[in-house]
């Protein structure tokens, strides 16, 4: 039985302090290059792989958010928000927003990368994931950019490891299985690093290289470099 790969969550909640002075005004995922939201180029790109339902999870001027971006119809989605009133980190954000996701696999992105990822080419990983006893995830690489050289993971034969020869970057793109964080209760605050790691060494967590258009939108010169190449296309 393939498993339905119709719900996805963006991360939206963090205060993008890399960014400021936007940032004191604006919501990171609000700020725009090419004339769209950061978090829209995102959302058309899910709703084009045929994601249904996206969740997002907010905390600064996470108001902001909810009055930029409606409930969805526009893309033919649903848009269904988690507010947080303090960030609650990415493990703390998805427990927070688990009755919003529902369970089984769903895809779970950062609202300030930009990329060309088609999504639509992880439902087979999903319906791997789904039938499997125990929960796992799914990590979308990209080759170690300058300001992260070391890399995060190795990836050997499509399984991640945490050492190795190639490693690569975590890409912010990932499939993960609500069973994973049934324990966490809704409000606490946790990262997502140690649910990495004891995937991995488990041996329950697949990876694949994505050397296409990406890029983690983290400074006012980085987001003026890509609103000029966008306006240029």
């Amino acid at each position: 039985m393939t498993h339905a790969l119709n719900t996805a969550m963006i991360f939206a909640a963090g205060r993008g302090e890399r960014m400021r002075p936007l940032t004191d005004t604006c919501p990171k995922p609000l700020l725009e290059a090419g004339g769209k939201p950061l978090i829209v180029w995102q959302i058309e790109r899910l709703a084009a792989a045929g994601i249904r339902t996206v969740v997002i999870n907010h905390a600064w001027l996470g108001e902001q958010i909810e009055a930029a971006l409606g409930d969805g119809s526009r893309w033919g989605i649903e848009l269904r928000y988690s507010a947080e009133t303090e960030a609650l980190e990415t493990a703390g954000g998805i427990a927070n927003a688990r009755h919003l996701i529902g369970d089984g696999v769903f895809i779970a992105v950062s609202g300030d990368v930009f990329c060309d990822f088609d999504y639509a080419s992880l439902r087979e990983r999903a319906s791997k994931l789904a039938s499997m006893d125990a929960p796992g995830m799914h990590l979308v690489m990209v080759p170690n950019p300058p300001f992260h050289p070391k890399g995060d993971f190795a990836l050997n034969d499509g399984m991640l490891a945490l050492e190795g020869e190639q490693r690569f970057t975590f890409g912010n793109i990932g499939l993960y299985d609500t069973r994973m964080f049934g324990d966490l209760a809704p409000g606490t605050r946790r990262a997502l690093t140690p649910y990495y790691r004891e995937t991995i060494v488990h041996g329950r967590a697949s990876g694949e290289l994505y050397e296409g258009r990406w890029e983690n939108v983290g400074t006012p010169a980085q987001l003026r470099a890509l609103d000029e190449e966008l306006r240029a296309r």
